[in-house]
């Protein structure tokens, strides 16, 4: 799979996964998309290594003396497994371990949302969302721009915009400035993960009527 991906994930967001800071919708298609590419997976594990090496030539610190319960504390914490290197669930058919992971194991509950396309909502919070799209072979989604940031990442099938085609295992980075219509290839529709920051904002009326039904 890795020799047909061509799109990837752009230096600056992978410091950012890395880092800790990229907010959690956007984090789970890079953990899925390095699960998928052996280049940005080699990537990932070169940011890594910088990072720890930065940690290993920062002057030591005084430690408070409430470090010992603090850590023991947050032992009970829940922990998000978005990390390609530490998530172990199992792939299942064309979705991989970080979306079964984010699905709790179980298959996507699609919902209609119009024109053929589907969707399931798998995270949604204060810093965005991440959803499964499921777009009928050859079928467009209706025009639109965005609010702020996307990462469509491909699962199964394909699709093509103004900007190129993208196939299994591609990312689109679309944000503020791109106004486009995704048409998904004939042959195998097309399933993609898709995170957002910010609502979409469609050109035409009725998906407008209909877009807070779908928070999108």
């Amino acid at each position: 799979m890795t020799e047909r991906i061509s799109h990837h994930i752009p230096d600056a967001l992978m410091a950012s996964y890395v880092a800790g800071t990229l907010p959690k919708p956007f984090a789970l298609v890079v953990a899925t998309h390095v699960s998928m590419c052996d280049s940005c997976r080699a990537n990932y594990l070169a940011h890594q290594a910088a990072g720890g090496a930065v940690l290993e030539n920062i002057a030591e610190e005084p430690l408070s003396g409430d470090l010992r319960d603090r850590v023991l504390g947050a032992l009970d914490d829940a922990i998000d497994l978005d990390d390609p290197e530490t998530d172990e669930t199992p792939r299942d058919g064309i979705y991989p371990g970080p979306v079964m992971a984010a699905l709790k194991g179980k298959a996507p509950r699609w919902k209609s949302i119009g024109g053929g396309v589907r969707q399931c909502i798998v995270d949604m919070g204060r810093e965005g969302s991440a959803r499964l799209l499921h777009i009928p072979a050859g079928r467009p989604v209706p025009e639109h721009s965005h609010g702020g940031l996307e990462l469509t990442l491909v699962l199964q099938g394909g699709f093509s915009d103004t900007t190129g085609h993208f196939d299994v295992g591609d990312v689109e980075i679309a944000n503020d400035e791109l106004e486009h219509i995704p048409t998904a290839d004939p042959g195998d529709d097309c399933i993609c993960l898709a995170a957002t920051d910010a609502p979409l904002r469609f050109s035409g009326l009725v998906p407008r009527i209909l877009q807070p039904l779908f928070a999108i």
